[in-house]
């Protein structure tokens, strides 16, 4: 394993307006990138994950695995706006020589595929082989296929949609009015708005899971017990656990972030910006996914040129994109290698 920052020296404009100076890229990367440049598995994060594949998506990055770092070079960008190395709401805003907070401009996808786009050239990257990533890595996968349509083979998207819904939005909402409600997310100062991030975080578990899963792992043996549930507790476990490795102005800004997702925008449309998309699609939906249900994914698959919609079951609802690594490897597998 590899890994790296470049700084970027040239103003960085915005899709909405304004301008970053001095922006900053973190990368990991896995196995070795050959001569021609284009042995090259790009792995798009989703929302509070990091450049480092192997950390969050165990089982996917090895000799042998999917993500074969035998056969190919596999990079991972820490996304523009998140927290772990690339700039973001608590990078110092060269103008003030303070943290930005509450103050980081709006971002969109293309504006994350644009940063993307400097790192592949810093590295010597030529082709993509195949781009892969599920939730909002599966949007900036989306985008990076349409922008740059010549570059990449294979997309592989996973519990994903091609514009985030009202539903989603919703989600995002009550989400960053969890962390409204913590008056110290106002103060602009470090650890600013923890309980409210804690509380968001108990709300998007909701989305990412399902009943089935939560009845099933937070069952009770005790019939009269009357507080303490397990449920309860793991929602708290959930959310103290994330306090402590992610900060409440970048999970506001990522929640935005993800709310800008439609692929139409400009484009006249998502049909006619999906035509833009000249790789080969592999559209993956779980069958128990509440956040991005199945129909988004069949949607993709329908309207770009050559694309393939396959079905899983999980337990696990939107997270089994995370956690059925034997399932994925089973399907992408023979779409990466064909």
């Amino acid at each position: 394993m590899a890994a790296g920052k470049i700084k970027i020296t040239e103003p960085f404009p915005l899709e909405a307006g304004g301008v970053l100076s001095g922006v900053e890229m973190a990368w990991h990367s896995f196995g070795t990138l050959n001569r021609a440049g284009d042995n090259v598995i790009w792995v798009c994060h989703a929302l509070t994950a990091n450049s480092d594949v192997s950390e969050w998506w165990p089982g996917m990055v090895g000799p042998g695995l999917l993500l074969d770092t035998d056969k190919y070079f596999i990079i991972c960008v820490n996304i523009l706006g998140s927290c772990y190395g690339s700039t973001g709401p608590m990078s110092v805003n060269p103008k003030t020589g303070k943290p930005w907070y509450r103050s980081f401009p709006l971002i969109t996808f293309r504006d994350v595929v644009r940063g993307h786009e400097l790192v592949r050239k810093h590295l010597g990257i030529k082709k993509i082989q195949m781009i892969i990533g599920g939730s909002i890595g599966g949007q900036q996968a989306l985008e990076y296929a349409i922008m740059y349509p010549d570059l990449i083979e294979r997309l592989a998207f996973l519990a994903s949609s091609v514009r985030y819904a009202p539903w989603g939005i919703a989600f995002s909402q009550a989400m960053r009015l969890a962390i409204e409600a913590d008056p110290t997310f106002e103060q602009d100062i470090r650890g600013g708005g923890s309980k409210g991030l804690r509380a968001a975080r108990s709300v998007a578990l909701l989305s990412y899971r399902n009943d089935a899963i939560y009845n099933k792992s937070q069952r009770e043996d005790d019939e009269n017990k009357l507080t303490e549930f397990r449920a309860s507790s793991y929602q708290n476990y959930q959310g103290d656990k994330l306090v402590r490795r992610f900060d409440a102005y970048t999970y506001y800004l990522l929640t935005l972030l993800s709310d800008t997702h439609n692929v139409g925008r400009g484009r006249g449309g998502a049909e006619k910006a999906l035509q833009k998309v000249k790789a080969r699609v592999l559209s993956l939906g779980i069958s128990s996914d509440l956040l991005f249900p199945v129909y988004e994914q069949k949607y993709l698959a329908e309207h770009v040129k050559n694309g393939k919609y396959v079905e899983i079951d999980s337990l696990y609802g939107h997270d089994g994109f995370l956690v059925e690594t034997e399932k994925l490897t089973k399907i992408i597998k023979p779409f990466l290698e064909a």
